[in-house]
């Protein structure tokens, strides 16, 4: 039986261990009426909703991927309102530039004195959650904007350093990159994202539902849930949620088990992968685990948790090399392998 290790994070000193319990179960009942509000206006992706929910618990960034059409921007547009916080969104396109995101400088004449200052304009990065849709259909030069602002949540202009809002979420959606007009997300910007989410096609019942909900006059009334605060809350307590060393260690083979330079790679790693998962995968599994463990109503991280967690967290940070995208090698089969031949801990 697992037990929760020394090295786990130790409670917070002013709560007990009744106290973190009490407060997990706040988090499921606050987790089930998330769903069940932004249920009312999505229809039939009761996983990609769970997901996308797991992730901003988990303090990370959501990639969904899909052809257009299915709902990704309704979801995000949704979920703004349902947690009650500001929010920004960028529509890319080849010609937008990053000043577009981000701000820019403004020089304001003062008809007095006839001085001149410089004045930062903010973008529309500067809120609560950012949607940015198509974001592969920005340029390199565009996405690379958003390296500073995933990671360390400030935007740098003209030598200042700007603080962005708290909490602060980025939730992209990005065609298939077969599609045209697309440009393929540098690794460093995909290892930003804790998730990548693929969004499937309806099906029928769902395209059925789907039609009377949205060929009306009236839109679907939603409420909101939460608010910045509370989901700041929730997101520190779930940090303290324990996970066992062997638990750790299991994760951390998997995330070796993805490079094709390692000892323990198995042979079609090494023909078909040019590179593995960063440490930000692990990370990243770990962190949906804890989510994962408190939704369930258990009190540490179990095995079951982080291979929930696995492929929305390794899936864009597994590379194919020329042979493996000629093969048309498919990550999530891969990762499910992966997983499989990892001994389960004991």
């Amino acid at each position: 039986m697992l037990t929760a290790s020394p090295a786990s994070p130790p409670l917070h000193p002013l709560k007990t261990a009744y106290e973190l319990n009490s407060e997990l179960q706040h988090f499921r009942d606050l987790f089930a009426r998330l769903r069940a509000e932004i249920g009312k206006a999505i229809v039939g992706y009761d996983e990609l909703v769970t997901d996308t929910l797991t992730a901003i618990f988990a303090q990370g960034h959501v990639l969904l991927e899909g052809v257009p059409g299915l709902g990704k921007t309704h979801l995000v547009k949704t979920l703004s309102r349902v947690v009650n916080l500001e929010s920004g969104r960028v529509q890319c396109t080849p010609d937008l530039m990053p000043a577009d995101i981000l701000g820019t400088q403004i020089v304001d004449l003062d008809t007095t004195s006839g001085q001149r200052t410089l004045r930062f304009e903010k973008g529309p990065v500067f809120k609560n959650i950012l949607l940015i849709d198509e974001i592969n259909r920005a340029t390199p030069k565009t996405q690379a904007a958003l390296l500073e602002v995933m990671q360390e949540h400030r935007v740098t202009t003209g030598g200042i350093t700007h603080e962005l809002p708290s909490p602060f979420l980025v939730l992209a959606t990005q065609n298939p990159m077969e599609m045209e007009g697309t440009y393929p997300l540098p690794e460093a910007q995909l290892d930003r994202f804790l998730f990548k989410i693929k969004v499937p096609f309806p099906d029928l019942a769902s395209l059925v539902e789907i039609s009377r909900r949205t060929t009306g006059f009236h839109e679907v009334a939603l409420e909101s849930v939460c608010d910045g605060a509370a989901l700041l809350g929730f997101q520190e307590t779930l940090t303290y949620v324990p996970i066992a060393d062997p638990l750790t260690e299991w994760a951390a083979r998997l995330v070796l088990s993805t490079h094709p330079d390692s000892p323990g790679a198995p042979e079609k790693v090494r023909r078909f992968v040019a590179y593995g998962s960063s440490p930000r995968g692990l990370q990243a599994m770990i962190r949906g685990g804890r989510v994962h463990a408190a939704m369930a109503g258990r009190t540490a991280v179990a095995h079951d948790d982080l291979t929930r967690a696995a492929r929305t967290a390794l899936r864009h940070r597994i590379i194919r090399n020329f042979e493996g995208e000629a093969a048309g090698l498919d990550i999530d089969t891969l990762v499910d392998e992966l997983i499989a031949g990892q001994p389960r801990p004991q």
